[in-house]
């Protein structure tokens, strides 16, 4: 199943490298094996959430223009581990597949059944592994920009922990960016611009990304405009969820 992304923000976020890096050394820890990066885009999770633990690395990706930009970079670039590309959805992959990773970075809000789409995502999980999820917190903050990208929602933590997907237990649950978000309240009540621009996006993330991997750990991981739930699949005799 192919389907064309009417977004135009993937290109401007592939510059937020402390964003980026922010959450590689965050998931580092989950992030082994053989992963799927479910609704790739073009490919900028790889390089920063990568490492040497990563024996093959999967793209999926329903747009096939995007999935063709990820082929185009793979041959360029070359990681040390095996790479493929999948124009499709989680569909696409066969029942049997189990992965040590699958992510979902910015993806489930643009997905209408959430709950059914994290089920099938962890049936595909090979004991231990982990299901990790990165969305746009808080419904109060959905805005023109969330409408334009075709997201359903937004989340909350409550809401993130009642999706647990059967035989998986929570090993994280926190809300990142605690600077950003008022950011985004700024956009929700003043601005409500339809996408954010180049020099915004530059601003945010050399700015308050470094401010807020400073007050996260302060607020508790309570507070912020992204939200990060890590489920790990239950081993074999594991009572699970």
């Amino acid at each position: 199943m192919s389907h064309s992304y009417q977004g135009t923000e993937l290109a401007l976020f592939a510059g937020a490298t402390q964003w980026k890096t922010y959450l590689g050394e965050t998931l580092a820890p989950y992030v082994r094996g053989r992963v799927l990066d479910v609704g790739a885009g073009i490919g900028g999770n790889m390089r920063p959430l990568a490492n040497a633990r990563v024996t093959h690395w999967d793209s999926v990706e329903p747009d096939p223009r995007l999935a063709g930009e990820i082929r185009q970079t793979l041959a360029q670039a070359r990681p040390e581990f095996a790479c493929s590309v999948i124009n499709g959805t989680i569909a696409a992959i066969p029942h049997r597949a189990r992965y040590d990773t699958i992510l979902y970075m910015d993806v489930l809000e643009h997905i209408e059944n959430d709950a059914s789409e994290l089920h099938d995502a962890a049936g595909r999980l090979a004991q231990g592994g982990c299901l990790v999820v990165l969305v746009p917190a808080h419904q109060f903050l959905f805005s023109p920009f969330d409408k334009a990208v075709g997201h359903h929602r937004r989340y909350g933590l409550r809401q993130l922990r009642s999706l647990t997907p059967l035989h998986t237990q929570i090993e994280m649950c926190r809300l990142l960016d605690s600077v950003g978000f008022f950011a985004s309240l700024a956009n929700r009540a003043l601005l409500r611009q339809a996408s954010p621009t180049g020099r915004q996006i530059a601003t945010w993330d050399r700015f308050m990304i470094p401010a807020s991997r400073v007050l996260d750990p302060i607020a508790g991981y309570r507070f912020g405009k992204s939200a990060l739930m890590v489920w790990r699949a239950a081993h074999e005799g594991d009572g699970g969820h």
